[in-house]
């Protein structure tokens, strides 16, 4: 067992499984006691279940450390001051934050109901929110913590994911105002862009046309080239770069968004404008068909149109 988090006190949703499970492993394997939440849903968001949060309870319990389980739902307001609660109630405080929980409803804009949106948003983006409002109460009383949210590199175009995409990019710009609130208490809030093979990136969809591929076969849709090197990524790998940033050492890393996954790891730049104009007074419909043209060249189109 290491030290860089001994003491510290940590909640991890969406810890059950996958990615979440690693980085609560990881946080405990440092000292941290931790907070198993976990809803025990499908990956679409259906039903509940003890077993994955009490799996990993059990499993750091089994090397040493120190965890409870915590079964609420993150989408719900009240549940999430239920599960901030906890680790006061068991623990007696809150250093490090770790928003993970999620859901996948994918399908492409034109077929998506609103209820596959509104669910999607409501577990990913207000569920960050909810946790992180009731967190922050807490560490700017007592001037420290650590909030790491998860986004992911779906939010910079995913074509059949405009729900999961929108939160996660959401997420992003809810992670940049938390920093900026909260960072003259000491508290830092940051975003990682995760990969590994999880059950919520390889569907049944995503590995059958996996196969298909790997024999050659042309197969429209999902299972490109990034996939198929998403298969060999452990989720296990993200723990480690989170239990750092949740560590006293990256007390100056504040309001940015990484990419982790195994064997990397990089920081995403921060928006900027890379051409304007510039005209003293109001713009006119003809300065617009004039000028736009100049700041639009070269722009690469992400999906240009295909012959019928």
């Amino acid at each position: 067992m290491g030290e860089h988090l001994k003491d510290k006190v940590a909640i991890v949703t969406g810890a059950g499984r996958g990615i979440g499970r690693g980085i609560a492993l990881s946080l405990a394997d440092e000292g941290a006691k931790v907070v198993v939440e976990d809803l025990g849903g499908e990956v679409d968001g259906t039903g509940a279940a003890k077993g994955p949060a009490d799996d990993v309870v059990n499993e750091n319990k089994a090397k040493g450390g120190t965890a409870i389980s915590c079964y609420e739902d993150v989408s719900d307001y009240e549940s999430a001051e239920r599960i901030i609660k906890s680790a006061i109630d068991n623990f007696g405080k809150l250093d490090i934050l770790v928003n993970v929980a999620g859901i996948l409803r994918d399908r492409m804009i034109f077929n998506m109901t609103e209820e596959e949106w509104d669910r999607v948003l409501k577990v990913h983006l207000y569920g960050t929110f909810n946790c992180t409002k009731f967190a922050t109460v807490l560490m700017r009383q007592q001037r420290s913590g650590r909030i790491i949210n998860t986004s992911s590199s779906s939010g910079l175009g995913s074509p059949g994911q405009p729900n999961y995409g929108a939160a996660k990019e959401g997420i992003v710009g809810l992670t940049r105002s938390v920093a900026r609130a909260v960072g003259k208490y000491g508290v830092t809030c940051n975003a990682i862009r995760p990969g590994g093979a999880t059950r919520m990136t390889l569907s049944p969809e995503v590995l059958a046309a996996l196969e298909k591929r790997k024999t050659g076969e042309f197969v429209a849709g999902p299972a490109g080239a990034e996939t198929l090197e998403l298969e060999s990524m452990r989720p296990e790998d993200v723990g480690p770069f989170v239990a750092w940033l949740a560590s006293d050492d990256a007390w100056n890393v504040n309001g940015y968004d990484f990419e982790i996954h195994s064997g990397v790891v990089g920081v995403y730049s921060q928006p900027t404008i890379i051409r304007s104009v510039h005209k003293v007074g109001s713009w006119t419909v003809d300065d617009m068909f004039q000028l736009c043209p100049l700041i639009t060249k070269d722009l690469p189109n992400p999906a240009p149109p295909q012959p019928k």
